[in-house]
């Protein structure tokens, strides 16, 4: 896999990957998450002053993870295989992200905690199905 589909497939996830962050988080989930927050005060910014570098910077990271996975060690090429992929690691990293996070802050309920990995778990299966689709169309244009 040469650079230049990693950078293409990286670049596409993350478009995804933030778009699906919007819509979800941003959008038809915000009311839901308002509700079930913790008992802690203050820890959400507000739409001016989130530090939009940081945020994009994170998203990138996170579409690069799944190019790395499915490009050296899960031989990922195709929107099927990626959706997969990107559904399960999505669900494992939302369980011990969210589980750690309510055992260990007051940011969120148990409801909360239960299920973000799902949302997290849906937005890397339609990121990891956008990579893996980018991944075998990038090597057949290169082959």
């Amino acid at each position: 896999m040469t650079a230049k589909n990693r950078i293409l497939a990286t670049l596409v996830g993350f478009v995804v990957l933030f778009l699906l962050g919007w819509l979800l988080y941003g959008f038809l989930l915000m009311d839901f998450y308002n509700a079930n927050s913790g008992t802690a005060s203050g820890v959400m910014r507000a739409d001016e002053d989130m530090i939009w570098w940081a945020l994009i910077l994170g998203n990138v990271f996170q579409a690069y993870f799944l190019v790395y996975i499915f490009g050296n060690w899960a031989n990922i090429k195709s929107f099927a295989d990626g959706f997969k992929a990107g559904l399960i690691i999505g669900l494992i990293l939302g369980l011990a992200f969210n589980l750690s996070m309510f055992g260990t802050t007051n940011i969120m309920n148990m409801t909360s905690a239960l299920v973000d990995p799902i949302v997290s778990a849906v937005m890397m299966g339609v990121t990891g199905g956008a990579v893996g689709a980018m991944l075998g169309r990038n090597q057949a244009a290169s082959s």
